[in-house]
């Protein structure tokens, strides 16, 4: 949330409660600027002086002129340095109880607010060139901020981390220490999984980028072929930088992939030259959607995604990353994050439950599918459509070729909609349209009976709204006081206040309580 510039409560804080980022931060968000006026400024005298021509390099009249351009240089870095100067001495940020604020701006002035209870996911950013100086951005996101999350760019990279702890303690409702309220440790954690660079290179050369390679030359040379010309090659070059672009994404978000469970919430780690640590608080995944591809149906493997409110539904590759729970993974590895999201799954049978979701056909697992009258208006998919409901969360099933599976906590769902187009009416089905916070997953129950989409419309209103009433509060830690850590290894403690991570898969049957 932001809050308007007039706000009392933030321009009536005292100087001595706010805090600067570091002091080379401007040079880091701006390298790029300074690279290309290097570049354009230089480029003409370079050139100059490898041809000996008058006005370039050091030759002929270049010698009398000289001064004048270094005086140029020298100014012109100035001014840089003075903007660089002004704009890290205006930026400055205040952590309260209940807020976060970020001030920033010279000539145009910008006064950032954020709800802690609000926080949706905090991630530590660390670009190339701020890797170099041991430098981090922290980006929180909060409920409908969307692409104008808060920023904090940069700071020490231990900063930035004790900041996130701060603002996760606060957020999580955390009673802190009179005596030390800034000494607030990082909550322990338990590596849940960690991808190989062998996967993931793997995942990458059998995702739809390579169809589309394989696709798009077959096309070409056809056509080249039929037509004798090869200039129709010359239409290959745009598809190949689409599909490296999409390999680029695929390998910078898997390698170095991690995913740890914590009190704080689900910790993400990865990046191959940018490198990021995500934080999503528990309870704040609204949705969570599960997609294998028709190669990766020989491996056995799957992509997990999520709507986080937020996050936003943007379709840039950073949106993408952030939004991915699992890059590459398992049927294994897939339940052990389904799991991490839903602790109950609301029956007794989940690895059933959720197998028949990402793998089943017809009513595998109680799942209600399309009815046979009306396979020909989804030849391909009709025996895939389908729809499950558990005590905790709706499970919408579809795709043939692109295999997905949409798990939606019914305490997430914000509105439903029924749909029904004039062939689905002639064939007596409708589909059932679940609305959550914008992001990858869109939730859909596809072509089922029109008597059952009415039942479930009903049905899923009442357990939504039953779900909200039953759920816990937005602070989700127990209000007890920070203590000092134990003076035994950092293993054992950790060890005693950290539960193992939930899986589904340490009784297929699930206990439930």
């Amino acid at each position: 949330m932001t809050g308007p510039v007039s706000d009392p409560v933030m321009l009536s804080a005292s100087p001595e409660e706010w805090k600067r980022v570091h002091i080379i931060s401007p040079l880091v968000r701006g390298w790029i600027a300074i690279a290309a006026l290097i570049f354009f400024g230089g480029r003409d005298w370079f050139e100059g002086f490898l041809t000996g021509e008058p006005g370039g390099g050091f030759r002929g009249d270049a010698v009398g002129s000289l001064p004048l351009a270094i005086a140029i240089v020298v100014g012109v870095v100035l001014l840089i340095a003075g903007g660089f100067f002004l704009s890290w001495y205006y930026t400055r940020y205040q952590v309260t109880e209940e807020h976060v604020r970020v001030n920033s701006g010279v000539i145009f002035r910008q006064h950032r607010q954020a709800r802690l209870d609000r926080v949706q996911a905090i991630d530590v950013v660390q670009p190339f060139l701020a890797r170099l100086f041991g430098l981090a951005e922290l980006k929180f996101d909060v409920a409908d901020a969307g692409e104008s999350a808060v920023r904090l760019s940069f700071l020490k990279l231990g900063e930035a981390q004790k900041l996130r702890a701060t603002i996760l303690a606060r957020a999580a409702g955390v009673v802190m220490d009179p005596e030390h309220p800034q000494d607030i440790p990082e909550a322990p954690e338990r590596e849940v999984l960690a991808l190989t660079p062998a996967r993931v290179l793997g995942a990458a050369a059998l995702s739809g980028n390579t169809v589309a390679v394989v696709l798009g030359l077959i096309g070409v040379v056809v056509f080249a072929f039929i037509l004798e010309t090869g200039a129709l090659l010359a239409a290959f070059v745009p598809i190949l930088i689409g599909v490296v672009s999409g390999y680029w994404n695929v390998l910078n978000t898997g390698f170095n992939f991690r995913a740890a469970i914590s009190p704080d919430g689900i910790r993400i780690r990865y990046g191959l030259l940018d490198t990021r640590t995500q934080t999503v608080p528990p309870g704040r995944v609204q949705a969570v959607g599960v997609v294998q591809s028709p190669l990766w149906r020989l491996k056995g493997w799957y992509k997990v995604t999520v709507n986080v409110a937020g996050y936003g539904a943007s379709a840039t590759g950073e949106a993408q990353a952030r939004a991915t729970l699992l890059p590459v993974g398992t049927l294994d590895e897939v339940l052990q994050v389904i799991a991490l999201v839903l602790p109950d799954p609301g029956t007794d049978s989940p690895v059933e439950v959720f197998s028949a979701g990402l793998s089943g056909r017809d009513s595998d697992a109680g799942f209600i599918t399309t009815p046979r009258r009306a396979r020909l208006i989804a030849p391909l998919a009709w025996r895939r459509n389908g729809v499950a409901v558990t005590d905790t969360a709706l499970l919408a099933r579809s795709g043939a070729w692109w295999r997905q599976v949409a798990v939606v906590p019914h305490e997430r769902t914000q509105s439903l909609a029924l749909h029904q187009g004039p062939l689905a009416r002639r064939f007596g089905v409708a589909d059932l349209i679940l609305h959550t916070t914008p992001g990858p997953v869109s939730p859909r129950v596809r072509q089922i009976p029109e008597a059952e989409a009415w039942r479930l419309f009903s049905e899923q209103a009442g357990r939504a709204a039953d779900a909200r009433r039953r759920s816990g509060p937005e602070q989700w830690m127990r209000p007890v006081p920070v203590q000092e850590p134990a003076e035994e290894t950092g293993a054992a403690t950790d060890a005693a206040v950290m539960p193992a991570p939930p899986s589904y898969l340490e009784d297929p049957h699930h206990e439930r309580s």
